[in-house]
């Protein structure tokens, strides 16, 4: 393992348009993020650990990138948001490169990454992992390795998830880690899947699967982000939303994915009021009970995109339970038959 350094994780004021406390806030506990490199193999991980001040031990947070995203540059601010929360994050990588393995591999290989990142954080000065109640977050093709850790948890000896938030989920033609259903998650793992109305790249079909099959998982919510505009500024709801590159954290690694990430990553409302706070609402839900308003439930606090500069509200998050999907939908068909 590599100690590539220690890097500011909390700004000193919100960035525009987030807000200063609660979930998805510039609330924080720890000032730096030491970052840990051990991924010269396909199997391999990043780590990101709190610091200033550093803790004894720290709950875990499962990062798993996009097809090609294994850099973690790609996400870098929201993992130091994140890790200024007091959370250690894993950044499993599960590909050599876009071409190796295939994606039937991926699953074995992340779940290694897993495995290999806690036995390490129980070594030397590390912070040590809290394992009872991890989470697993996921972007793109990493939703798709995340539904099928989450069914076969145990047989890949990971952590059992106890929530998972699945953003933009999809696989596109490279269907290897997909599962037929996943009515084997969890029962009482907290579920939130996010589609993007304008997601032209894996589209909603792979998260509505997940969302109508986890019939065995009762507290799960799917969410739909739409665009918007004030006449001034645009609100997207592509696959690249979840992106937000920071620097601090280049591997130097370039591919289509991270040019497209240079290309598409915006900092703004989606992420904070959105990706950030719903993920932070459903961290704090699963392990004490608090935010349980924000991460479920279609309540105004949880659809809440934020304003515009005029003070008029972006539109805001549509919000789905299990009942209000009887049949799976068509992408094109999904802002008129999930209602």
């Amino acid at each position: 393992m590599i100690f590539k350094g220690l890097f500011a994780a909390a700004q000193s004021v919100p960035y525009p348009g987030q807000v200063a406390t609660g979930p998805g806030g510039a609330e924080y506990s720890h000032q730096t993020v030491a970052f840990y490199d051990a991924a010269a193999q396909a199997d391999g991980y990043w780590l990101f650990e709190p610091t200033d001040p550093k803790p004894d031990s720290a709950e875990v947070v499962v990062f798993m990138h996009g097809y090609g995203a294994y850099n973690p540059m790609a996400y870098g601010k929201w993992i130091k948001h994140l890790v200024a929360k007091g959370n250690i994050v894993i950044y499993p990588r599960y590909q050599k490169n876009l071409l190796t393995p295939r994606p039937g591999a991926f699953p074995a290989n992340a779940a290694k990454g897993i495995r290999d990142a806690l036995a390490h954080l129980q070594t030397g000065d590390h912070v040590r992992p809290r394992t009872d109640k991890v989470a697993y977050i996921g972007h793109s093709y990493g939703g798709v390795i995340l539904g099928n850790l989450g069914v076969n948890w145990e047989s890949y000896d990971i952590p059992k998830p106890t929530a998972m938030l699945l953003c933009e989920p999809g696989s596109g033609p490279l269907k290897g880690a997909r599962l037929p259903n996943y009515e084997g998650l969890p029962a009482d793992m907290n579920l939130l899947v996010i589609v993007g109305e304008d997601d032209y790249i894996v589209g909603q079909e792979f998260g509505l699967l997940v969302f109508k099959t986890a019939v065995h998982t009762p507290n799960r919510n799917l969410i739909l982000q739409r665009r918007d505009t004030d006449g001034h500024r645009w609100i997207l709801a592509t696959h690249s939303e979840p992106y937000c590159y920071d620097l601090d954290f280049d591997s130097g690694l370039r591919n289509y994915t991270v040019r497209r990430v240079f290309q598409t990553s915006r900092l703004n409302e989606v992420d904070f009021n959105c990706y950030w706070k719903l993920g932070d609402a459903l961290l704090e839900y699963t392990r004490d009970g608090r935010h349980g308003n924000i991460a479920f439930g279609n309540t105004p606090q949880q659809r809440d995109l934020g304003y515009w500069a005029n003070g008029n509200a972006i539109r805001p998050l549509e919000v789905y339970l299990p009942h209000q999907i009887p049949v799976m939908a068509k992408a094109a068909e999904i802002g008129t038959s999930l209602k």
